[in-house]
């Protein structure tokens, strides 16, 4: 059962963390060069339909995994243990990514034009930086960097 978690966990995250590599390091400078909102919402939508499926898979796979590890849900955040300590930071992660997709789903997307293209930026480099690091830490369970 772990093996069948982790694939599907991986899967997702190369989807949300390459949609996301892809929109920052590509679509995004040319819609702020260009100021082309429309280009960025058109990106948005059709990676939505995979992005945000891929997102919850991470994220019950993600929960599934971490109770099979540490069933003591309480000892999630005993940053003195190496496996809780992972498990926390992905959490803190999770917290940050769900807070930067509330605020630009509710604040700047519903308003988005060439005047405030600049703050859903400030929203897509943070939220694709936490997607890398989402990666590293998951690594990090097998590898023991951050141990």
């Amino acid at each position: 059962m772990h093996g069948i978690l982790l694939l599907l966990h991986v899967l997702a995250a190369t989807v949300w963390t390459g949609g996301h590599l892809v929109l920052a390091l590509t679509v995004l400078p040319r819609v702020l060069k260009e100021k082309a909102p429309r280009e960025l919402l058109r990106f948005e939508s059709a990676y939505e339909r995979i992005g945000i499926p891929a997102l919850v898979i991470q994220v019950v796979t993600g929960l599934w995994m971490a109770y099979r590890m540490v069933p003591d849900v309480g000892q999630w955040f005993a940053f003195q243990n190496p496996l809780s300590r992972l498990i926390g930071f992905k959490l803190i992660l999770l917290t940050i990514t769900i807070a930067f997709a509330i605020d630009a789903r509710l604040r700047i997307i519903p308003k988005l034009s060439e005047q405030n293209l600049t703050a859903l930026a400030w929203h897509i480099i943070p939220v694709t930086l936490v997607s890398v690091l989402f990666v590293i830490v998951g690594v990090s369970f097998r590898t023991g960097w951050f141990w």
